[in-house]
């Protein structure tokens, strides 16, 4: 007969006990790293204009980006990536709802008095990842209208906009730089705006007697070169007429570091729980009127300097994150809204200056053109825990796909009305898949369809060359084929060689374009 002691006993137990510890602990650990890598945090920085070529992760030498660049190197750069439109409006709708935003009227480049464009109980990304548990919050640009159809109350309650739609905070420039009302808003209000110097605010006649660029050119320190010649904010004329406001009024040379301050601060305050957070620059959009601190720091003028203020914004963003030891769960993902753009309306010597730099790169066309300049454009992301460093995807990859792929990553289900253009690229966007997406129709003037190396662009009407900004738009009476991976300039039309494949395309198309959804 065994007999055991009692201290054998309670050694048993002790072991007993502590096996089943650490199991315990070994599965609250895993589960944790489950939820964590579920449920990263999100940081999303939206630059505007900035072109494919313009970072020196994508060839740029004239200007420095060493902050963008460490996206880059510490997760994927890559190659065919898109914005969903090559104006701003319509890539942020697209990118917001996960819907082609040439299939809603109201989505063309909005105006700074424009009522809300994404209505309230519209899935968007915002509001699927607050669905999904993550606090979520927009500051920067945003440019999708503010408030009713018969207009935004300035003096007042300032809804519906992003808190209607799933961001449980917000600190705005309504529209852009170059369009009244020159103010900031935080969540329903403009911030520090006096009662007694109410804001009016019109883009069909003039309010009050603001003096105006077009009647004082004197008074300014930054000429237009075409348009953005009404009220004069700050030394700089507009888009639209204003009166009112002074105090809110912001200062063009303090709104990088406005912003960027907001951001970190959100991120700060969120730091314990999932967060998203899209961040959305203002640069390097005209007028272009960086820091003092960056002035100079290019041989390119203000253009050149914007990009350098654009990546110390991006550096402040990395650095809360490494101090607040977030880097290693949280995804950030750097792009653009469009491509380029060199003059936009302003005499500020960027054509003058631009030298050899190439703002994008080796394609053709930029801003509001169907040549791939109009949408590739950088596109890097990072996520320390599940995506290895140094990679370089040829995968095609759009922004419109980010609600589906979000929705994926954290478990949710989207209806099926909800992101109907969008799809789950989780794969791609985690370097696991080197094709992405099998077709994207690309919004321009016209629509363009990207099938593999093809791509085919639809007829249309129209000047070839947009005369104010000398962009090529991409437009021709005659349907355009190229072969991407031979031509990636799309200087050599070859759609009169495969006139089956111009058909086929053209049919897809078509099929698309009729269809409420490509999903």
């Amino acid at each position: 007969m065994l007999v055991i002691s009692s201290s054998c006993k309670l050694c048993c137990m002790s072991k007993s006990l502590t096996a089943w510890l650490s199991i315990g602990l070994l599965v609250a650990l895993t589960n944790n790293a489950v939820s964590q890598t579920s449920h990263p945090n999100i940081v999303l920085i939206y630059a505007d204009d900035l072109g494919y070529g313009d970072t020196s992760c994508y060839g740029a030498t004239a200007v420095a980006t060493p902050h963008i660049d460490r996206i880059a190197s510490e997760g994927i750069r890559f190659t065919d990536g898109h914005a969903p439109a090559a104006t701003c409006t319509p890539s942020r709708y697209a990118m917001l709802t996960g819907q082609y935003a040439w299939r809603q009227q109201g989505t063309g480049i909005a105006k700074g008095d424009a009522s809300a464009i994404i209505q309230p109980g519209r899935v968007t990304l915002a509001s699927m990842l607050h669905d999904a548990g993550y606090k979520t919050g927009v500051v920067g640009k945003w440019h999708l209208g503010l408030g009713p159809a018969e207009g935004a109350d300035w003096n007042g309650k300032i809804a519906p906009g992003p808190l209607e739609i799933g961001f449980d905070y917000c600190f705005l420039i309504p529209a852009t730089g170059d369009r009244v009302p020159c103010v900031y808003v935080e969540n329903h209000h403009v911030v520090d705006l006096d009662p007694d110097d109410p804001i009016h605010v019109s883009f069909k006649t003039k309010v009050g007697n603001e003096p105006t660029g077009a009647e004082n050119p004197d008074l300014l320190k930054m000429h237009p070169s075409h348009g953005h010649d009404r009220t004069i904010v700050n030394g700089i004329s507009r888009i639209g007429y204003m009166t009112g406001g002074h105090r809110a009024r912001w200062v063009d040379e303090e709104m990088a570091d406005r912003i960027t301050s907001k951001a970190v601060a959100y991120i700060e305050e969120n730091k314990d729980d999932p967060f998203f957070l899209f961040f959305s620059l203002h640069d390097i959009h005209v007028p272009r009127v960086p820091h003092p601190r960056f002035v100079g720091t290019t041989a390119m003028g203000p253009r050149g300097d914007a990009i350098a203020q654009t990546d110390w914004c991006t550096g402040e963003i990395l650095a809360a994150l490494d101090r607040l030891n977030l880097t290693d769960n949280t995804i950030v993902l750097f792009t653009s809204d469009n491509g380029p753009v060199v003059d936009d309306g302003y005499q500020d010597e960027a054509a003058e200056k631009l030298g050899d730099h190439q703002p994008a790169g080796p394609l053709r066309g930029g801003k509001y053109s169907s040549f791939e300049g109009g949408t590739r454009v950088p596109f890097v992301l990072r996520w320390p825990a599940k995506v290895k460093a140094n990679q370089t995807s040829d995968a095609l990859v759009c922004q419109i796909d980010l609600l589906h792929s979000f929705a994926t990553l954290t478990g949710q289900t989207l209806a099926a009305e909800a992101g109907p253009d969008s799809h789950n690229l989780m794969a791609a966007l985690l370097g696991e898949d080197s094709q992405g997406r099998d077709h994207l129709v690309q919004q321009a003037r016209t629509l363009s369809l990207r099938q593999g190396d093809w791509k085919y662009l639809e007829p249309g009407r129209g000047p070839a060359i947009n005369k104010n900004t000398n962009t090529e738009v991409g437009v021709a009476p005659q349907a355009q084929l190229y072969n991407l991976r031979a031509d990636l300039g799309e200087q050599k039309n070859l759609a009169d060689q495969h006139p089956q494949r111009v058909d086929k395309m053209k049919a897809t198309l078509g099929r698309v374009r009729s269809e409420s959804s490509s999903r």
